[in-house]
């Protein structure tokens, strides 16, 4: 591990540390990981590995936090098929606003501002920090052919999208993920491993997975599972911001993690996630 790296982890377990809104597995949740999914190619045959949804329960209560409610309420605001231009209400952009308004009052995302102005990549101002966010997140751009403007990194990422109506891409959000489960729109095919990752663990917060959702596939897809909003964006934007890299190593509690984090003309986020290496021992 450099330097950089070194510094980068000692600041997400400084966030992991201080996400006091993140749930606790077996407790505030339980999973059931059942088989493992078929091969990535095999995805789009039918195969399945799971007979039962991901979440067996979740305790919604939760969802009542603040961040979790502005966060909630941005999920429907968003066409999935890339290609359909959005448009965004006034009411939506309003909703926008509020999410930041709460996430920036928590201590996840305050660590991470004063560790930004400290390195002279953020304003020390709120406001402009929250500017800052606005466009990292919410302003649109088009996706790769599309004509117009399609998409954001927030939809990409927690949202997720459609590509030609076959293929599921971004979505790396659990509560979206719970959410969708619920509503009958997602089936969860099983977990995904491969020769070098370690096996999912129930009780962990990270998860590679596939699923349809609606009539497209993820074939493969990587998700924290349990962590609050304000964890998730305060990681992603920290790793936005302070790497050029499109992969971060970051070690943390149990975990050794690659952040994948792709820019989008240097302006936006276009997608990021994690990717699970292994399982720290003490």
């Amino acid at each position: 591990m450099n330097e950089s790296d070194r510094e980068l982890s000692a600041m997400v377990q400084e966030l992991w540390d201080n996400d006091v809104n993140r749930l606790k597995p077996g407790k505030d949740y339980r999973i059931s990981l059942q088989g493992k999914a078929g091969d990535t190619m095999l995805a789009y045959d039918g195969s399945d590995g799971a007979a039962s949804p991901l979440f067996i329960f979740v305790d919604e209560n939760i969802f009542k936090k603040e961040t979790f409610l502005a966060f909630i309420s941005l999920l429907d605001n968003y066409e999935s098929d890339t290609g359909e231009p959005e448009v965004v209400t006034p009411e939506e952009e309003a909703e926008n606003h509020k999410f930041l308004d709460a996430i920036v009052e928590t201590q996840t995302m305050k660590i991470v501002h004063r560790y930004l102005v400290q390195k002279q990549l953020s304003p020390q101002n709120t406001k402009d920090f929250k500017q800052q966010l606005y466009r990292i997140w919410f302003e649109l751009y088009a996706r790769k052919g599309s004509s117009r403007p399609d998409s954001s990194g927030f939809e990409h990422v927690f949202v997720g999208e459609t590509r030609g109506g076959r293929t599921v891409i971004g979505f790396h959000n659990w509560i979206q993920l719970y959410l969708q489960e619920k509503l009958g729109h997602i089936d969860y095919k099983g977990y995904s491993v491969n020769a070098n990752s370690p096996q999912p663990d129930e009780e962990k917060h990270i998860l590679a997975l596939q699923f349809s959702w609606k009539n497209g596939i993820k074939p493969k897809g990587s998700i924290f599972i349990g962590v609050s909003p304000e964890f998730e964006f305060a990681l992603y934007t920290l790793c936005f911001l302070t790497s050029p890299n499109e992969r971060v190593k970051v070690s943390f509690s149990v975990y050794e993690l690659e952040i994948v984090c792709h820019h989008y003309n240097q302006k936006h986020i276009g997608t990021t996630y994690p990717v699970l290496v292994k399982y720290l021992t003490n």
